[in-house]
């Protein structure tokens, strides 16, 4: 998906919020169908049904009417995916949507004359019943969209988002080989001895946020000053996540031109940032300690840097078991745990070699993903030759 950012007038801002509410209430109603279906009676209604029920919904309520059947439709459409996710167990159950968080909708049969370039900066989407809203032109649209979906995020800010199936990056045809150890004080520690770190918020920005934080506690629940806080609050977190993935973006890139094959840890991070709170009749242990590290964990963008390496060099990225890596010396093989003296100090108690911990970990990772690209490739490490055609990824 290539994002960019919207610039609605006031009058067009309202009316994308209107769009948003409905996609939001007949997704809501979907979720409370399916929520009464139990196995042994009558199965809940399909897409199908659904459309079919939507349309006399729309016959009946004129304001369900005044809205986009498109934008409606798809939400129904969404669902139906989401619910297949969830059958095939990709994906949990799909839950009801708050206002305020997560809002969009999508659009479909987007014909060619429905996006046009204004100036350097400047183009202009056509969104059924507002008509063209302007967005920034930061790089070329993608040929051929046939698909966008538009959001508003908790700060505030509108993105249209268009479908498009992007190249992979071609490999250089080197043969080299990194391995990518992801780490909570270093965010990608190399095998060629690089320490990469995402940026997150300055130290002013962190204050203001802690300010904030404690603004929101003493504002009463309702009020317009608890609003006006957590929009002030939403938007100081914006930039973190942004620079996040602006980061992952320019980083991913950075590997995938660099490397033929990328190995990285197999790691379960759903279950690594999974609450330790536990219940009321077991609580859970160092609550407060799990509770920073799974910040940390999320703060470093460690699942979006692999999902990004796999679109854009496709077949080239290696998972590989994480066990032991942090404890097997490098240089001689010795498996000890004595061996990882701290979280950045590396000294084997066999033959005495000393290196950076992270930077040991991503070579035991670079010399397990050579070992399978060599299997793979009958005896050869290196990657298809750099003329061969390029096969193309949807990216999520």
């Amino acid at each position: 998906m290539s994002r960019y950012r919207l610039q609605p007038s006031p009058a067009q801002e309202a009316t994308l919020a209107e769009h948003c509410g409905h996609a939001r209430y007949v997704w809501n109603l979907a979720v409370e169908q399916h929520a009464h279906w139990r196995p042994g009676i009558k199965a809940a209604p399909g897409f199908a049904e659904q459309c079919r029920q939507l349309t006399e919904a729309r016959a009946e309520f004129a304001w369900l009417r005044a809205g986009s059947i498109v934008v409606q439709q798809q939400a129904l459409k969404d669902f139906a995916q989401a619910m297949a996710n969830f059958f095939g167990k990709t994906h949990r159950r799909p839950t009801w949507r708050r206002r305020g968080r997560g809002e969009g909708f999508r659009i479909v049969a987007v014909k060619p004359g429905d996006v046009r370039h204004l100036s350097r900066n400047v183009g202009e989407v056509k969104v059924p019943k507002v008509g063209w809203v302007r967005f920034r032109w930061s790089r070329a649209v993608p040929d051929g969209v046939r698909s966008y979906r538009i959001t508003r995020d908790a700060a505030g800010r509108w993105h249209v988002a268009f479908a498009a199936v992007p190249e992979p990056i071609l490999a250089p045809g080197t043969g080299e080989v990194v391995g990518v150890d992801r780490g909570v004080a270093v965010s990608a520690a190399l095998s060629t001895g690089e320490m990469l770190e995402a940026p997150g918020l300055r130290g002013t920005e962190k204050t203001r946020l802690l300010r904030l934080l404690r603004k929101l506690v003493r504002a009463k629940r309702g009020s317009n000053r608890r609003g006006k806080v957590k929009t002030a609050i939403a938007k100081v977190k914006a930039r973190e996540t942004d620079r996040r993935k602006d980061w992952v973006e320019k980083t991913s890139t950075d590997l995938a031109r660099r490397f033929d094959v990328i190995g990285v840890e197999d790691l379960k991070i759903a279950g690594m940032t999974r609450s330790a709170k536990g219940t009321v009749e077991v609580p859970g242990r160092n609550v407060r300690q799990k509770a920073g590290l799974n910040r940390g964990i999320l703060a470093n963008g460690w699942g979006r840097l692999v999902t990004r390496l796999e679109h854009k060099a496709p077949g080239r990225v290696q998972r590989i078991n994480p066990r032991y890596t942090s404890q097997t010396c490098n240089a001689c093989g010795h498996r000890a745990a004595e061996s990882r003296e701290s979280q950045s100090r590396f000294a084997c108690v066999a033959c005495g070699h000393r290196v950076n911990a992270d930077v040991n970990a991503a070579k035991n990772i670079r010399d397990t993903a050579a070992g399978r690209a060599v299997a793979a490739r009958g005896g050869s490490g290196l990657p298809e030759p750099m003329n061969r055609e390029p096969q193309l990824l949807l990216s999520a």
